[in-house]
């Protein structure tokens, strides 16, 4: 278990969300340095499994954490916020992790404008000279580093059950988390390896499928829900959660489709159209392969997931994707999500939660939706 002073904790009514923000970056930070240290004393040469998760960890919207927060107090979470804390750094952890295996599994040269965790150990290798294989040499260290967050997710997240008001319930519902994400990211994996479905409705469903348990449930339904169930909030709340968070985090998703694609590099930290060179088959591309003609079609199914996709023929999909309507879809479709998320979100209040967390749950939404990275 990781040192910490709970006594200087706030409790969560006086905790605004960037100093949520604050406090979870913090508590982030101490783990990984403890175990940095910890890794030191093994050896010297272990740290730097450590130090690549902490770069990495370093940047992002903490959009999980901060979910977890707000479903923390919208079920009366109270007193010393220590737990939920600890819990916002597991689920930060357990994204780190997830992102150093999808680089890989992407063949991605840069994450959030650095090298990736893989490239940054292949670097490493060829820099010291050493022997071998280094590009194999940087996807197994990257491997591991994943696995080492993992394992500290886990543990993190048991440290913050302990003595909770549903431990058992909050137990399976990370564990639920896990598995979606994992069976969804494979579901993408294999996306990108099998022919196009004949069936365009086919192939959108799949896409669809997706998009709900690679990333709307891992990122936002499930945060929420963890929150109010180390609070002891009831499945009713939890469902009523749902009904906001899976239309919003299906929306969210959509919008990192468009970024992934038409997002600007400086703004993004990726080149731009990297989905094309890595051959994401997003709700973009169905759209786009229903709506373009059979041989043009064909045309974008050659051309996905080329890493060597020169910048000209990139910026040939780009207006291919708008002028064909495919973008507007994405576009009308994240527009009718979030219709449907504030909708839901009127019932949230009658169904237990406190508002000024719902407050909170608004705010934070609607900047995540109006984000240009």
């Amino acid at each position: 278990m990781v040192p910490h002073d709970a006594s200087r904790t706030p409790g969560p009514a006086a905790v605004g969300l960037d100093q949520a923000r604050t406090l979870v970056e913090a508590r982030l930070a101490r783990i990984l340095d403890h175990h940095r240290e910890h890794a030191a004393r093994i050896h010297p040469d272990a740290a730097p499994v450590v130090d690549v998760l902490s770069r990495l960890s370093g940047g992002g919207k903490r959009m999980r954490a901060l979910l977890a927060w707000i479903g923390w107090r919208a079920a009366g979470g109270a007193a010393n916020a220590e737990r939920i804390l600890t819990a916002g750094a597991a689920v930060e952890l357990f994204q780190t992790a997830a992102l150093v295996h999808d680089d890989i599994l992407d063949r991605s040269d840069t994450r959030r404008g650095m090298a990736s965790v893989h490239r940054s150990f292949e670097a490493s290798h060829r820099h010291h000279g050493w022997r071998h294989d280094p590009e194999h040499y940087g996807v197994s260290a990257a491997i591991l580093a994943g696995d080492v967050c993992l394992a500290l997710a886990d543990t993190t997240f048991l440290e913050a059950i302990l003595g909770s008001a549903r431990p058992d319930r909050a137990l399976a519902e990370m564990q639920t988390m896990r598995f979606e994400v994992m069976v969804g990211q494979y579901l993408d994996v294999l996306a990108e390896m099998v022919p196009p479905a004949a069936d365009t409705a086919a192939a959108g469903a799949r896409a669809e499928t997706v998009v709900e348990y690679k990333s709307a449930r891992y990122s936002a339904v499930h945060p929420l829900a963890l929150g109010a169930l180390l609070a002891g909030g009831d499945d009713a709340l939890v469902a009523a959660f749902e009904r906001v968070t899976l239309p919003f985090g299906i929306a969210y998703q959509y919008q990192d489709d468009l970024l992934g694609v038409f997002g600007d590099p400086d703004l993004t930290g990726k080149p731009a159209g990297d989905d094309l060179r890595e051959g994401k088959r997003t709700t973009l591309i169905a759209h786009a392969v229903a709506l373009l003609d059979p041989s043009t079609a064909a045309e974008l199914d050659a051309d996905l997931g080329r890493p060597d996709l020169t910048d000209e023929r990139i910026h040939h999909w780009l207006r291919r994707l708008t002028d064909c309507g495919a973008r507007q879809r994405v576009e009308d479709d994240i527009r009718t999500r979030l219709e449907e998320s504030t909708a839901a979100r009127a019932g949230l209040v009658e169904a237990g939660a406190a508002e000024d967390a719902v407050a909170d749950l608004t705010a934070l939404m609607d900047s995540l939706v109006h984000r240009n990275a």
